[in-house]
């Protein structure tokens, strides 16, 4: 399946491709009532079923290819040729403090941002302990200590210990997942306020974050965390 640069979905007309977004809440809200006589809400079963088939024609519509920006990375990441990995090397790189450098926290962005239109792309976590993924506004703090939360700009769940998955809001929401994401799927709708996240192999949604105000050029966002030892050493592999 050939991907899509962002820089094309920023020229893309608006109304020229299916809301899918709102697709989901049709589909959701007919199963609904399908389901009424026998309960108020719909089974989890018909829910996930919803999100399966949505997530297929997600990725077919608007799967973008996605690179990372060198000039933001963290000083101890390495990125590869191609920038589509990144991980932890546990040295200090010689770089420039540019600002657009994170200098403290193990972060990168994708190169490319956009204020408009629907992304999606995957990233392959693996068996990684530690990762946080998901997008960040352009004027986000990069100097010194950083708080991942929509308040200050970012959208994003993490995974740390191994197995505690959270959600990055104002107040952290621990996520409970039934089957470990070996790879993660991010989508995310600009003019409905919407970043989703979904396990790629099970096709289940994973979080939402609903109802958001961009503003502004929004970019993707990675972390591979800090490689502890021999712990966490793999990298964030993009798709």
């Amino acid at each position: 399946m050939e991907k899509k640069d962002i820089s094309v979905i920023l020229s893309t007309k608006q109304g020229t491709l299916t809301d899918v977004s709102n697709t989901t809440t049709s589909n959701v809200q007919t199963e609904d009532k399908i389901y009424f006589n026998k309960s108020s809400t719909p089974s989890p079963e018909r829910v996930e079923k919803i999100h399966k088939k949505d997530l297929s024609t997600i990725k077919k519509l608007y799967a973008v290819n996605v690179i990372l920006d060198p000039k933001t990375a963290y000083p101890k990441l390495i990125l590869s040729k191609d920038r589509k990995q990144v991980k932890h090397s546990g040295s200090w790189k010689d770089v420039p403090n540019n600002p657009e450098r994170f200098d403290s926290s193990a972060c990168v962005l994708g190169k490319d941002g956009f204020s408009c239109g629907k992304i999606y792309y995957e990233v392959e976590v693996g068996e990684k302990t530690e990762w946080d993924l998901g997008v960040a506004r352009e004027s986000i703090e990069r100097k010194g200590k950083i708080t991942v939360c929509p308040e200050n700009g970012f959208w994003c769940i993490w995974l740390r210990n191994g197995g505690e998955y959270v959600a990055n809001e104002y107040c952290p929401v621990p996520l409970s997942l039934k089957d470990k994401p070996q790879k993660v799927g991010m989508f995310v709708d600009y003019e409905e306020g919407l970043v989703s996240f979904y396990n790629v192999g099970t096709k289940n949604l994973i979080y939402s974050f609903t109802g958001q105000s961009f503003t502004e050029k929004i970019f993707p966002f990675f972390s591979p965390c800090n490689k502890r030892g021999d712990v966490n050493t793999k990298p964030l592999i993009i798709y």
